[in-house]
């Protein structure tokens, strides 16, 4: 940009629709699968989930300690607890990961819209001084041109 040709409001816009149109179509374009494990890493990463957890261990262990029958995985091994455990900690583990990546690239994408934004938004900052810089000068002539017609009435009159 020549420094003293200041952009214009519609191209300012412009650049602006254009930064914000990659950010949203960054999250239009996950397939339905990254989706799905974008969903479950928010919902396992949430107090929500950790209470279901916490409350059926507690009532496993609690049923398969206090209770007078019926107990199917006894104390003190609850083997298939562990069992039940580990295979929902394998099972999530890979999608919590593959969310998490997903999240990652994300926020990168926003922070460099964001980046871009603050960059067009140093340029409007500039176009504003260049405007307020040229109403300076033409402020400037108008007072002068004033001054010196002022200046050459007094002579007149005198």
């Amino acid at each position: 940009m020549p420094q003293n040709i200041p952009l214009k409001l519609e191209e300012l816009k412009r650049r602006r629709d254009a930064y914000i149109k990659i950010l949203k179509t960054d999250t239009k374009n996950a397939s339905k699968l990254d989706k799905l494990a974008l969903w479950i890493t928010n919902h396992v990463g949430s107090m929500r989930f950790f209470v279901i957890i916490f409350l059926w261990t507690i009532l496993w262990l609690g049923w398969n300690i206090f209770a007078p029958t019926l107990r199917f995985d006894p104390y003190p091994a609850f083997v298939f607890w562990l069992f039940i455990s580990n295979m929902i900690q394998l099972f999530l583990m890979p999608l919590i990961m593959i969310g998490q990546n997903l999240q990652s690239h994300h926020a990168d994408v926003r922070a460099e819209t964001d980046l871009k934004i603050n960059e067009l938004a140093e340029v409007e900052n500039e176009t504003i001084l260049i405007h307020l810089e040229n109403q300076n000068e033409i402020m400037l002539q108008i007072l002068k041109h004033i001054e010196s017609n002022t200046n050459s009435q007094v002579s007149k009159e005198s």
